[in-house]
């Protein structure tokens, strides 16, 4: 099948002047970052909210043929993406790459338009998204942190959950766009508070699957059958979503249920231990969560699915 010509960002994007804008006006939507879960959130809003889309072409883009025949526009720079868009959604890997897209060369506020909104759905650190809203509505802007909880298949379903931090106007004014892509959508407080309580429910997620795997491993190590094991857990305290995403991978090896890079839950965790050092809060258990998760990292899983854990926490066998 011959590939889907790419377009790209031109004239035909430029920001209209108001005498020239009908009274009904389409909202234009940016985003920065078409991996797991941003294809999927960049399929509903062009299918399911039908709003004009461009993004960034990067080599860490999932294949974007689909969006293209959809419509999409693929821009070499953020800039040329800010240009293109009212809205702009970014979901990166984290701090660092949220503030290199809007404050390095050619970033989105080079040339952010008035009162565009930015959508931030990355996870990242509560004081790094003061510092960028703040850069954001120096530059004329608004700002909206607003971290996805679920997984990449709920990202292609248009179903992830929302936790968004932000003025309520501002939270109105992207909710269309936001409502393509999900099925909870909730403002949860002033900027910085998605990303804060994203954080919280990551370490308490990522913390039992943790504690799971290592209680999978000791039991596999001692010949306990995994359905037993997993049955036990279920029928008390130890039921939960946790134990139900992780059950496949315990039972049949099948690792596929969370397509979530170790890397990135250490990448998490450790997000969560600053947050927790900056309020001057416990962080005792994150600390022994972390130490479990890097030691996997070091040996090389760093992109090994989180469900993995189980595998990798077992006790070494004497070679044969």
């Amino acid at each position: 099948m011959p590939a889907v010509p790419t377009r790209s960002c031109g004239a035909r994007h430029r920001r209209p002047d108001m005498q020239e804008m009908n009274e009904v006006t389409v909202t234009r939507v940016g985003i920065i970052g078409v991996g797991l879960m941003g294809h999927g959130i960049a399929k509903n809003v062009l299918a399911r909210g039908r709003f004009p889309l461009a993004f960034l072409d990067h080599p860490g883009n999932q294949p974007v043929d689909d969006l293209v025949g959809l419509g999409a526009t693929a821009c070499k720079t953020p800039a040329d993406v800010a240009e293109a868009s009212d809205i702009i959604i970014l979901c990166v890997t984290g701090s660092p790459q949220v503030e290199a897209v809007l404050t390095g060369d050619a970033g989105v506020l080079s040339r952010l338009g008035k009162g565009t909104i930015i959508v931030d759905c990355s996870t990242a650190l509560p004081e790094s998204t003061l510092r960028m809203a703040a850069s954001v509505r120096a530059a004329g802007g608004a700002f909206l942190d607003a971290p996805m909880t679920r997984t990449a298949k709920h990202a292609e379903e248009g179903a992830l959950n929302l936790l968004v931090g932000g003025d309520e106007a501002d939270f109105q004014n992207a909710r269309a766009v936001l409502a393509s892509f999900t099925e909870g959508l909730e403002r949860v407080g002033p900027v910085s508070f998605g990303h804060r309580l994203k954080l919280l429910h990551n370490y308490v997620s990522i913390g039992f699957m943790a504690l799971l795997s290592e209680a999978a491993a000791q039991a596999a190590d001692a010949g306990v059958d995994p359905a037993v094991f997993v049955d036990v857990l279920a029928k008390g305290g130890g039921a939960g979503a946790a134990l139900q995403r992780m059950t496949p991978a315990i039972v049949t090896d099948d690792v596929g249920t969370v397509p979530f890079f170790i890397g990135n839950a250490l990448k998490d965790i450790d997000y969560y231990r600053t947050m927790a050092s900056a309020s001057g809060a416990s962080r005792t258990i994150a600390d022994g969560v972390a130490g479990a998760i890097a030691a996997v990292v070091e040996s090389g899983h760093g992109e090994a699915y989180i469900p993995e854990l189980a595998r990798f926490l077992r006790k070494p066998h004497p070679a044969a």
